[in-house]
Formats: C-alpha cells, structure tokens, sequence
C-alpha cells in the first residue's frame, strides 16, 4: 500500500490516514532529527516500551513516562533504585512491565557511562546508512537493517537492555537518522535530517 489520502486532501504514509494522535505524531515528528542526550534517551526508552503494543498507547501516555522518568535526565533516571521500580509499577499512567521499567534504568545508567566516549547521541548517528531506504508502499518497508543490527548489537555492548534491531530500526525512523516516510507521502523530504 502506497500513501493514503487523508480527509484533508494531503497524502500520508498509510498509519497516518486518520485524525488524531497518530497523525499529529506523523506530520510534527516522526522522522524529524532530534537533539540532545536526553531526547535520544526518552525516544529510546519509549520505543523499548511500545514493544509488543500500540504506538498511539505509548503517545497518550508520553506526558506521564516524562513525568515519572524525570523529563529522561539521564543522570536522575540512573539513581533509581527498586523502590523507584516499585513505585513505577503501581503507577497506572504508564506501561508496567517489570522488565521495561529495569530497561529504562540501565539504559539511563549506561548513557552516563557513554558520556567518556562519544555519548548517546553520537553513537546512534554512527549507524546512519549510506545508501538510506526510500520506500514507495508499505511491502518494501524494512522492519530491521544491517544498520540497526549493528547499533543493538553494539548499545547491548555498551550495556544497553531491551535495544534489539527491531526496535533500534523504529528508533532510527522515528528520530529521523534517514527519511522513513514513503515517497509520495507529503513529509518525504521535508524532515529535518540535521548533520
């Protein structure tokens, strides 16, 4: 499936046809560059925990994980400890997953680790593509690359949890390492890439 027309006459890449949160994302957002160590974090930890749900779940709850993972200061997520994770579980405004909320603090710690070698933000931008995807339908959409392969496999190396190449692939769309809109849709080529 190539870009749907939406009911304002602009075409779109298809999970963006309709109103609402999903389509504001799409067309204020998804594939824009971001800056800063703790944007890269916040995205990180978000794609990790929209893993086996709904995108739009992760949006309508975005205020909250801000909230509860400290506007994802890097530095004040590290110091959490299992009272933290506790509290984190009875709180109904987010996902909680055990395990996601144990991500989100070990990536938190191992981003202020990476701050004596290139940084969080750097490390990501090592694996942009040369040759980036341009997809014209849905079908030839990838969901991984070599690209996001290597990145999972080095974050988990540097200590990184819940970062395989699936995820790691929605990262790199989502912050706009290359273009991931299809052609035709109406943000094709006008995301800010960044340098």
């Amino acid at each position: 499936m190539g870009p749907v027309t939406g009911d304002d006459g602009i075409d779109r890449c298809p999970w963006a046809g309709g109103p609402g949160v999903m389509r504001d994302y799409h067309d204020r957002e998804w594939g824009n560059r971001v800056h800063g160590e703790a944007a890269y974090l916040e995205r990180l930890t978000l794609e990790a925990f929209q893993s086996g749900l709904s995108w739009s779940t992760i949006l309508n709850k975005r205020e909250a994980f801000r909230e509860v993972f400290a506007g994802f200061d890097a530095d004040t997520v590290a110091t959490y400890d299992e009272g933290d994770a506790a509290r984190l579980m009875t709180d109904p405004r987010i996902v909680r997953n055990r395990l996601k909320i144990a991500a989100a603090i070990t990536n938190a710690r191992a981003t202020v680790a990476l701050r004596e070698q290139e940084g969080l933000e750097a490390l990501v931008l090592s694996f942009r593509p040369e040759q980036p995807p341009a997809p014209a339908t849905t079908e030839e959409m990838a969901t991984t690359s070599p690209e996001s392969k290597a990145l999972s496999k080095e974050l988990k190396k540097r200590g990184f949890a819940f970062v395989g190449p699936t995820t790691m692939f929605a990262l790199m769309e989502a912050i706009g390492v290359f273009d991931p809109h299809l052609v035709g849709c109406h943000r094709r080529g006008t995301a800010t890439m960044g340098g």
